[in-house]
């Protein structure tokens, strides 16, 4: 099936680097960090399997997903799936993860909040292991 980019809320974007991401992930920024605003806003797309690195946020964020069925997972703690209207809300320094399951995509609009500077740590790979063990015990 080829997609139709304007059934969207917002278009694919970027792709992401591989650097902070395994597979295929896509950013279309939204709205920049500015005098009134200490966040950024962007729409992330997740292909199945794609996900992001571990992390932190030095001043949290919160991330609304908008289309398809995902995963977020604390350290040291179980993979909670998450789904289209679902909110997460980070708190800061916390290290997690989040992407798209096995077989779904997933979208989700971030707001990330700064410090500084600074709005993401990025940390080691989630290995195809840590993955494998959230998509097979849904």
């Amino acid at each position: 099936m080829i997609e139709d980019n304007h059934s969207f809320i917002f278009p694919k974007g970027e792709k992401l680097s591989s650097n902070w991401f395994t597979g295929d992930a896509f950013l279309t920024p939204l709205l920049a960090r500015d005098r009134n605003n200490d966040f950024a806003l962007g729409s992330v797309t997740f292909e199945p399997g794609a996900r992001t690195n571990w992390h932190t946020h030095p001043r949290g964020q919160v991330l609304m997903v908008i289309e398809g069925k995902g995963w977020y997972q604390e350290k040291g703690k179980a993979a909670q799936a998450i789904k289209k209207g679902d909110v997460v809300n980070i708190p800061e320094n916390l290290e997690h993860w989040h992407g798209a399951s096995a077989s779904d995509k997933m979208v989700h609009v971030a707001i990330t909040n700064y410090k500084g500077e600074e709005n993401v740590v990025w940390l080691q790979p989630v290995t195809e292991g840590e993955y494998e063990k959230v998509n097979n015990n849904q």
